[in-house]
């Protein structure tokens, strides 16, 4: 049943082997009683409750060689679903050595590997042969840009990568074109994506091929529509095996129901999974579908599998005691299965702001690895991207070696990259590589043609690409949009540099990603990766206020990206605590633990209370993934551009037992110097930061220019004319009659004739 699950306190351990029985196998007798249970229950439908530690694997695997070695099934009469390549191959590793030998023939694969092995069969009920060619990415894209070709939408508003994300998310939740209601369209494109997908998905039968999402879409329709086809699959899988069921989407989930529920049978499937790991609702993941296990198989064996054998009794009592506040749980409740689990109690650190949290992982990382401790068994991790900057800093500032586990380090990022070239020419007109790799993000319009023309012109003037192109647009060789496009980015990188001596370089920074429709880029994009750039390119534009200038940040970021990580060296590891799932380490540094950070408002806004328990479940996953050490961090206040920001602690951190916990630091003292502060790329003025006085530059003070109030009619380069719908001192908000409404500073437009 649904409901709270009680925290057990841990006052004493439990013996993880049981008394050997005689007549059990060898491979039986090494279990604990729990996993036996889930092994030896091989008829009617099972589901086992892992939890973090438990076994899961050896379980399942077991469970696989068991069913063999008992005579029930031969190889391929066994259905074993798992999510990843490397899951399979452990598991087909694990079974060989279990039975002494390899085992060919077998069902055992991912998901989408085994569709494409039935669809290669059936391809013809789909339209297909069975040579069918399966599309990468950057085939689908080129694909659906030439089925969108015809209608003239506008690319720039709706790009094909969003267009492409509604299809697979249809696709993920079993939906052909003919069964997207109009219930289920979407606005996206002008509400025209269901009449792209059906032509998509034409296209797609007439050229032989399918996409990733096709695999299980078109398996699961001619189970749903082939009674004959559906019947052979129920006649040769006696035993079906699916690993990490809480992951599942809704084809995932149709496909195998339709695989395991028989007229008149028993269904002889077994579900292991951990509802209180389900952390990936953001790809399509439905919790659900493990909460009605027992709803869809009437009568299930349920087996809980409580007896973690990785971390203490502390860690594993804080992790309970805090997901014991969920109310979408099946219920259990995790206890020590070594001898030896007591440990150190969870430490709750709070600090003053993010660089004294940097600094106090990294003097506990310096004290851990002077007293023997690997690095490779100590990782930080976070709940966003954005939060690494600062512990890379420090940890580079320190001579510690570390990875970036799961993705690039934070300056190496494409979108970092991307807003460092702008303020490299910002700082630089001259520097042609930055300019370059500028030129045509967002898209303006500028072809390997016009580029080849506008590198002669450079070489032949003797000058930069900026001043070339500057030449060419005075001469009118430039046409069409492109001209418009250059003349508008041109233009704000000179009005940006004007600005500088005034504004200072966080705010300059700031409007020049704003006004280079960059920022608008990654706002149109509706993949699942763009919130998180976002979030990157604002802590970008955090780390500014942090020096005096421009030039010195960007030498700073050269400096760290020389810092270049030793082959074969011992090194931590930073990753987000979603990448983190199915992974161990003897010390856990979990930083960051403040509303709106962890959880996430994001999630929060858009999940409610779902969202809400989905984030306490990631909570749950990275205090389990420490096997003696687990250190929660939070900051009192954050600095947004030389100003403080009020942080309050998690309400994840209130929710762990008083037992399991021990307190430090005394930063609450810090909340007294906080200002209330506006976000960059908000709905208001995403910058307020402090400018340098000309006393303080050494400077004469910069006439104000003319104020420019409510009801001005005015023209921007890029933008065209619109009326100035607000003020606040130097920023205007301006309706623009063709881009709509737009934040930009005063110096960045003039008054419409």
């Amino acid at each position: 049943m649904l409901g709270h699950s009680p925290a057990t306190p841990y006052t004493e351990t439990v013996n993880q082997t049981p008394a050997p029985t005689p007549d059990a196998p060898d491979y039986l007798q090494r279990l604990n009683p729990e996993q036996r249970m889930a092994i030896e229950t091989t008829d009617g439908p099972l589901l086992v409750l892992a939890g973090a530690g438990t076994g899961k694997t050896r379980v399942l695997t077991t469970r696989f060689a068991h069913i063999l070695l008992s005579g029930r099934a031969r190889p391929y009469q066994i259905l074993a679903v798992t999510f990843t390549n490397k899951a399979a191959r452990e598991m087909r590793e694990r079974i060989g050595t279990l039975l002494g030998e390899p085992v060919e023939g077998l069902w055992l694969g991912t998901f989408h590997a085994l569709c494409a092995r039935m669809l290669r069969r059936h391809a013809e009920y789909v339209g297909l042969s069975s040579g069918f060619t399966i599309l990468d990415t950057d085939d689908q894209l080129r694909l659906l840009k030439q089925v969108i070709e015809p209608l003239r939408i506008d690319s720039k508003r709706w790009p094909p990568q969003g267009i492409l994300g509604v299809i697979q998310r249809w696709k993920d939740r079993g939906l052909t074109p003919e069964r997207v209601t109009p219930a289920e369209d979407c606005d996206f494109a002008n509400g025209q994506c269901r009449a792209i997908y059906a032509s998509y998905q034409a296209r797609l039968v007439q050229l032989n091929a399918c996409d990733f999402g096709d695999l299980m879409l078109h398996v699961t329709e001619i189970l749903r529509t082939r009674p004959d086809v559906l019947a052979q699959y129920h006649r040769l899988f006696r035993y079906i095996l699916v690993d990490e069921y809480q992951d599942t989407n809704t084809i995932q989930y149709l496909w195998l129901r339709l695989l395991a529920q028989r007229e008149g049978q028993q269904a002889n499937i077994c579900c292991v999974g951990d509802d209180d790991q389900s952390i990936y609702s953001w790809r399509g993941a439905e919790v659900e579908n493990i909460l009605r296990f027992e709803r869809d198989f009437p009568g299930a064996a349920i087996v809980r599998l409580e007896r973690n054998y990785r971390s203490t009794a502390q860690i594993l009592g804080a992790a309970s005691g805090l997901i014991a506040h969920n109310d979408g749980r099946l219920g259990k409740t995790l206890r020590p299965g070594r001898d030896d689990a007591s440990g150190e109690k969870v430490r709750v650190a709070s600090v003053w702001d993010s660089d004294d949290e940097a600094r106090l992982v990294g003097e506990e990382v310096e004290r851990l690895r002077a007293g023997g401790h690997k690095m490779s068994e100590i990782a930080i991790l976070v709940r966003a991207g954005f939060q690494t900057r600062a512990f890379e800093e420090r940890l580079i500032a320190l001579g510690l070696p570390y990875r970036v586990v799961g993705g690039l380090r934070f300056y190496e990022r494409a979108e970092i990259r991307d807003a460092l070239a702008y303020m490299r020419v910002l700082n630089q007109p001259a520097d042609d590589l930055a300019f370059e790799r500028i030129i045509n993000v967002p898209r303006r319009g500028i072809g390997a043609v016009a580029m080849q023309k506008f590198h002669q012109a450079a070489r032949d003037g003797g000058v930069p690409l900026t001043e070339a192109i500057s030449i060419m647009l005075e001469r009118g060789e430039i046409k069409g949009k492109a001209r418009d496009s250059l003349a508008a980015l041109l233009n704000s990188l000179a009005q940006g540099r004007e600005a500088l001596p005034r504004e200072g370089h966080v705010v300059v920074v700031d409007t020049l990603l704003e006004e280079s429709g960059y920022i608008d880029m990654w706002k149109a994009d509706t993949s699942v990766e763009a919130p998180g750039r976002l979030d990157n390119l604002k802590e970008l534009v955090r780390a500014l206020a942090d020096f005096e200038s421009l030039g010195h940040f960007l030498e700073h970021v050269a400096l760290v990206m020389e810092n270049e990580e030793s082959a074969g060296t011992e090194r931590l590891s930073i990753m987000t605590l979603h990448g983190a799932k199915g992974l161990e380490f003897d010390t856990v540094f979990l930083p960051g633990w403040e509303e709106g950070v962890f959880p996430s408002q994001r999630t929060l806004d858009e999940g409610g209370q779902k969202g809400l328990e989905e984030e306490r479940r990631l909570a749950y996953v990275g205090i389990t993934r420490a096997r003696h050490r687990a250190i929660i961090s939070h900051a009192a206040s954050r600095r947004i551009y030389g100003n403080w920001q009020s942080a309050m602690p998690s309400r994840f951190i209130e929710e762990l037992p008083d037992e399991y916990v021990t307190t430090t630091g005394a930063a609450s003292q810090a909340r007294s110097r906080s200002l209330g502060q506006t976000p960059a790329f908000s709905s208001a003025f995403p910058i307020t930061a402090r400018r340098p006085r000309a006393a303080d530059a050494g400077d004469a003070a910069v006439p104000a220019k003319a104020a420019m109030p409510v009801g001005t009619r005015v023209f921007h380069q890029k933008f065209g004319y619109g009326t100035v719908s607000s003020v606040e001192g130097n920023r205007l908000e301006v309706a623009f009659d063709k881009a709509g409404p737009k934040r930009l500073l005063d110096s960045f437009v003039e008054k419409a004739p």
